[in-house]
């Protein structure tokens, strides 16, 4: 009987690595999003490099995010990846992984509110943070090395270099292109694998 039981469980995990190198081949490990995400970042580089208050700073950085979607979709019409993987169990929770960053926004507001100095760096820890799911979604280590590094990356530029909030979303935009590269790797050597 234990011997079906650890057969049952083996064939059961190869199948969810079936479901998950599909999703990871089909839409692209996301990269539409990823180098979508980092032409937002740029663009908030420039925001915390104007002559504003860091409360207009802080909300010109929360309106350009709103390109987010519209950005991921031109994206992926140029890349051809897939946003909808039919038949694929695991196909919502994708979507499901992206929503849960949401709960965190109400911090976001709160620094608006109070410490608007630090509305970049939170937005930066929440970006990078929410990534670690992916990992284990699209199968490849990429997400959660950067998962770490851009809250982490950030956070020591605050504290190095707390004059200069601009360096933050420098940071995180670099990374994201950085990140884009090494998915589009780890796509083409699944491609490469399966064929």
């Amino acid at each position: 009987m234990k011997t079906n039981t650890i057969s049952l469980e083996k064939a059961q995990a190869s199948q969810l690595d079936q479901w998950r190198i599909e999703l990871s081949i089909r839409c692209k490990n996301g990269i539409n999003f990823i180098f979508g995400a980092a032409l937002i970042w740029a663009g908030i580089t420039v925001i915390w490099n104007l002559e504003l208050s860091l409360y207009n700073q802080s909300i010109l950085t929360f309106s350009i995010s709103g390109l987010m979607l519209p950005l991921a979709w031109v994206f992926g019409k140029i890349m051809k990846t897939a946003w909808n993987v039919e038949g694929n169990p695991l196909n919502k929770v994708g979507m499901i992984f992206n929503l849960a960053q949401l709960f965190y926004f109400p911090f976001l507001f709160i620094l608006l509110g109070n410490k608007p100095e630090y509305f970049a760096l939170g937005y930066a820890i929440i970006t990078g943070a929410h990534f670690f799911p992916y990992a284990w979604y699209y199968k490849t280590n990429w997400f959660g090395f950067f998962a770490g590094l851009i809250p982490f990356g950030s956070w020591m530029l605050s504290i190095y270099f707390p004059e200069m909030i601009g360096l933050i979303p420098a940071f995180v935009s670099g990374c994201l292109g950085i990140l884009g590269l090494g998915l589009m790797r780890d796509y083409k050597l699944k491609v490469a694998k399966v064929q």
